[in-house]
């Protein structure tokens, strides 16, 4: 009853606004999926940007772009060009960001509707993009919007960004702006991502990420005559069979205390993601005579924050050095793709809590603490930034991100705007 008594009613104004711009969230949700910002390559990067900033700047933000120069992709075709906006208050204070990720992952097969027509059919809105996440940026963007128009005297500064290549790890957006201050102190506080968590979730962090290429290697010959040649498939077909009998069942035996959804996901797992071995098929698919000298597979490791990167390398690595040991003419080369270390933030820290409380208020049940299974651009906040204030929390649901078909909620992008609304104002007031 404490929250509700400390509720100014200033603020059941903004939530009224919210509600009464039910046609312009859909409307800008709607706008943001026509523009095919799929990634890769990433089409359509710097229209979507100029929209969003624009908008932006018509409501008295001051808009910045910038360009991911050198970032993996980056080239004159497909520019990765982020936009960020910010407004002051009117007086010295904390600032809250809002950073939504533009580019989508491709369409893929299996739609029954235009993916980039962002249809409202059944109080949903449906195309790529529209779960994961610009359901969410949208939403964003009219609780910022509803927050100024209620003539709140806010101090501090709001600012709104939309980045890019958060499907391909982020490089060219937020780990990119993140190297250069973007997303640290003194310039930002507390950072919300509207990821499609659930609307009454409040995501806190993720799991580990380390994906390598494990190459083995072996010696050509004709293949009517095997014995003369040395089979690498054969050699990573050895190493699978010892991931099968050792490291499948260690990995099933550790879980974790991180709140991760869903709950297959807290326990550390491990996927080949693909192996490719031998020489390609010739005319009509009939194959090359040859053994092969050479097998890949790309493995993708989900580890928790009980684990260590150091440790998740040297399990595999004393795999391969037994291997090499134990069976004649095992060979490989080792290559590291990517790795990010777990995250999670105080679930008592101040973002977390602001948006808890907001939970409360809008929907009127207990907020879930949750960790996603997988990363999003939380990590460079956190690895880059050194700025542990933030979390994830958006409209939509985590299941439906990639899919055809995908959608959104109106509904829930209303509650989620509303949300986002009261947990900013609590963070750049101090009601935290």
């Amino acid at each position: 009853m404490t929250e509700l008594a400390e509720h100014p009613p200033v603020l059941d104004q903004v939530l009224r606004r919210i509600e009464d711009r039910r046609d312009d969230l859909v409307a800008l949700t709607q706008d943001l999926i026509r523009f095919p910002t799929v990634n890769p390559p990433g089409e359509a990067y710097r229209p979507c940007a100029e929209y969003l900033g624009e908008r932006l700047r018509r409501r008295g933000f001051e808009v910045t772009y910038v360009r991911a120069e050198g970032s993996p992709g980056d080239c004159d075709a497909y520019p990765r060009i982020n936009m960020i906006a910010r407004r002051e208050g009117s007086r010295p204070g904390p600032c809250v960001h809002f950073n939504g990720h533009i580019d989508v992952v491709e369409p893929g097969q299996g739609w029954t509707l235009d993916p980039f027509a962002g249809t409202l059919k059944d109080g949903r809105v449906w195309g790529r993009g529209a779960c994961d996440m610009k359901g969410g940026l949208a939403s964003a963007v009219i609780a910022v919007e509803a927050l100024l128009d209620s003539g709140i005297d806010l101090p501090g500064a709001i600012e709104i960004s939309g980045t890019v290549d958060e499907e391909s790890g982020g490089y060219g957006g937020v780990a990119y702006l993140a190297e250069r201050g973007w997303f640290s102190r003194p310039r930002v506080d507390h950072v919300i991502i509207p990821e499609p968590l659930n609307v009454d979730r409040v995501c806190i962090g993720h799991r580990g990420v380390w994906w390598a290429e494990i190459e083995t290697k072996g010696r050509i010959a004709h293949g009517s005559m095997p014995f003369l040649g040395d089979s690498a498939i054969r050699h990573m077909s050895a190493l699978l069979g010892r991931i099968e009998s050792e490291l499948y069942p260690a990995l099933a035996r550790r879980h974790s205390d991180m709140p991760v959804v869903p709950e297959g996901a807290r326990q550390s797992t491990l996927n080949i993601n693909s192996v490719h071995g031998g020489q390609a098929e010739g005319f009509e698919g009939l194959p090359s005579p040859l053994v092969a000298d050479s097998c890949r597979m790309i493995i993708d490791r989900r580890f928790l924050i009980e684990e260590s990167l150091e440790d998740v390398r040297a399990e595999v690595g004393e795999i391969l050095t037994s291997l090499k040991t134990e069976r004649p003419g095992f060979d490989y080369v080792l290559r590291e793709l990517f790795s990010v270390a777990p995250s999670m933030a105080d679930r008592d820290g101040p973002v977390a809590t602001a948006a808890a409380r907001a939970v409360r208020r809008v929907l009127g049940r207990e907020p879930q603490f949750v960790c996603s299974p997988g990363t999003y651009d939380q990590k460079h906040v956190d690895r880059i930034g050194k700025l542990r204030d933030c979390i994830a929390y958006g409209p939509g649901v985590l299941d439906l991100a990639h899919q055809p078909d995908e959608w959104v909620g109106v509904d829930d992008m209303v509650a989620a705007a509303k949300v986002m609304a009261l947990a900013a104002h609590s963070l750049l007031t101090g009601r935290v």
